[in-house]
């Protein structure tokens, strides 16, 4: 996933990097254990770090190259690449700072796409447990912050850039983490109504139908909304958006034909 001035394309080989969890260590911020050497030396060692997969050294000369040639032929390639050393050091939050600023201070370069993918690709990896690849945990009862900026971060992506070659696979992320951050605000609702917070339960209900109408999650919303208006007492309210929910998932388990059995609220069934 190195980024070249050639124009190398990257795309594939960060989609690699982004399931298989790095198992680097991470790099240092001493400058001083960096010796003294000029910009072209310092840049050429940083590159065969990487070339070597010795990620933690090159994250120390690319930031001693940052710091002592900022404005060296080689600044913004040296920029770009110490994004990629820190992702691959699994130091996210130096990954997403790096590539923020870069898209502040490159905001035309030719490459920047690149960083808007980056700065998403830490987010999500950051929001990711190890856990989760055995099937152990559901992510989406996690606190879900780091998937929350994944998310902005590549929708703002495939907005500014369609056509880019990081898109793609941006747009794929979005549909997954679309779901996750849809499936969570369920959890949430769910636990108002168990605790009797009905409205609470309604609004998380209509939160995940306006923000993510796409998520597969949009059905089950409706059935909270159903159950959170039949423990207000608003009948009336329940059998409306019962009657878009037998339209659009018949096959709901808290339905039984035309007829609606609430899970926590202490309510006779709802017929339309």
């Amino acid at each position: 996933m190195r980024v070249f001035t050639s124009g190398t394309r990257l795309g594939a080989i960060a989609l690699a990097v982004a399931l298989l969890a790095g198992c680097a260590s991470t790099g240092t911020d001493n400058d001083s254990d960096v010796p003294q050497l000029s910009e072209n030396e310092l840049y050429e060692q940083a590159r065969s770090a990487l070339d070597s997969g010795n990620y933690s050294n090159a994250v120390d000369r690319l930031e001693a190259l940052d710091t002592r040639y900022p404005f060296g032929d080689h600044a913004e390639q040296a920029q770009l690449e110490l994004i990629y050393a820190y992702y691959q050091v699994d130091n996210w939050e130096a990954a997403r700072a790096a590539a923020s600023r870069f898209i502040r201070l490159n905001p035309d370069h030719p490459q920047v796409d690149y960083a808007y993918y980056m700065r998403g690709l830490a987010a999500f990896q950051a929001g990711r447990f190890s856990l989760e690849r055995l099937r152990l945990i559901d992510i989406s009862k996690r606190d879900l912050g780091a998937s929350r900026d994944a998310y902005t971060d590549f929708r703002e992506l495939v907005q500014r850039f369609p056509d880019s070659e990081y898109a793609p696979d941006a747009r794929q992320r979005i549909v997954y983490l679309r779901n996750v951050l849809a499936e969570h605000e369920l959890h949430v609702a769910d636990f108002y109504l168990r605790k009797g917070a009905y409205l609470a339960a309604v609004e998380r209900g209509r939160w995940v139908i306006e923000h993510y109408p796409e998520s597969s999650a949009t059905r089950d919303a409706l059935a909270v909304m159903v159950e959170g208006y039949m423990g207000l007492e608003m009948r009336d309210r329940a059998r409306e958006v019962l009657t878009v929910l037998i339209e659009n998932d018949p096959g709901n388990e808290r339905l039984r034909g035309r007829t609606f059995r609430p899970l926590h609220v202490d309510a006779e069934p709802l017929s339309v």
